[in-house]
């Protein structure tokens, strides 16, 4: 009996371990390289864009101008023009935003987004904290899976063969 007792404290010492330190994780405040106060980057951004990217705002579903966008090259961030997605990784989702199954290693972070009462992933570029949309799990199933749900007005295109 002791040693059910001695094993069920270690098994819930470990766990609790466990959860603080993925409790630590998501609680690390993200890197980013660019740092501008609402006010700097307003003087740089159209209305639109500060409303997307800085108070995290969405655009209108199939009202982007990259929805049905279909060109070879690289979607950048609109804000500070680091590299998210190529377009191999773009498909149609019929959900009304521009969708991709991938995002570029290392150019989006991901954090836990409670607003609006729902439990979602927010991505924002890791460059300058820019609000780009959110990922779900309903994406293709025959690449990742993953569906990037990305505001048009977050992000710029840079054609292929851009001189």
């Amino acid at each position: 009996m002791k040693i059910q007792f001695l094993i069920l404290l270690l098994t819930l010492a470990m766990s609790g371990s466990c959860q603080n330190q993925n409790q630590k994780k998501m609680d690390k405040k993200p890197q980013i390289k660019i740092n501008k106060s609402d006010e700097e980057w307003e003087k740089i951004l159209t209305p639109q864009q500060f409303y997307i990217l800085r108070k995290k705002g969405t655009d209108l579903p199939g009202t982007g101008k990259y929805t049905y966008h279909f060109e070879d090259g690289v979607y950048r961030c609109a804000a500070c023009g680091a590299p998210l997605f190529y377009s191999d990784n773009k498909y149609e989702s019929h959900c009304g935003w521009p969708s991709f199954d991938n995002a570029i290693e290392g150019a989006i972070i991901y954090q836990p987004d409670y607003s609006h009462n729902m439990i979602r992933t927010e991505i924002i570029c890791a460059n300058c904290g820019g609000h780009l949309g959110h990922i779900f799990d309903d994406g293709p199933k025959e690449t990742t899976g993953k569906r990037y749900c990305v505001n048009s007005t977050s992000i710029e295109f840079e054609p292929k063969n851009k001189k």
